[in-house]
């Protein structure tokens, strides 16, 4: 069975997407609301404040990549040959493909010279969504170590 040269994102994955990221994004949002109550910020410390900060930036990150999605969701499969043919870098032939990739978030026409490109989404959504991350994962690596720290020097003094 041959694959279909013009498909671009699976609907039901991009739709699962949405709905997961989104959910993602109201718990996170939520949570991180939660902690500017009164109680909550008598009982921050170092490790938790960078706990927070790492979350933060992983549903700004989630959050970008969602709007990316949506970029891709509200264009019908006709539309988004239009866009391609639109887009035509000057000297290209002729395009015989359009694929969907999710990581990186594109969408990547392809033409007969074997080169592509990538339109709909905009050029700041991957770039950014991957600096967010590395942020992530920095706050986190960060936390984990305060609060390793905090407890090894609790057990020491107990």
């Amino acid at each position: 069975m041959a694959s279909d040269a013009w498909q671009g994102h699976n609907f039901a994955a991009l739709f699962s997407i949405l709905v997961a990221g989104a959910a993602t994004v109201l718990g996170l949002t939520a949570y991180l609301c939660s902690r500017f109550t009164r109680q909550a910020r008598r009982r921050y410390t170092p490790f938790a404040v960078w706990r927070d900060l790492s979350l933060a930036t992983a549903a700004v990150a989630i959050a970008l990549y969602l709007w990316g999605c949506l970029h891709v969701l509200f264009l019908e499969d006709q539309e988004q040959a239009e866009e391609c043919e639109r887009q035509r870098p000057e000297g290209t032939p002729t395009l015989v493909g359009l694929r969907g990739d999710f990581i990186p978030l594109r969408l990547v026409c392809e033409a007969s010279d074997g080169r592509d490109y990538s339109i709909v989404i905009p050029d700041y959504i991957n770039p950014t969504v991957a600096i967010l991350l590395l942020l992530t994962l920095a706050c986190a690596l960060t936390s984990a170590l305060l609060h390793h720290k905090q407890r090894t020097t609790t057990r020491k003094e107990g």
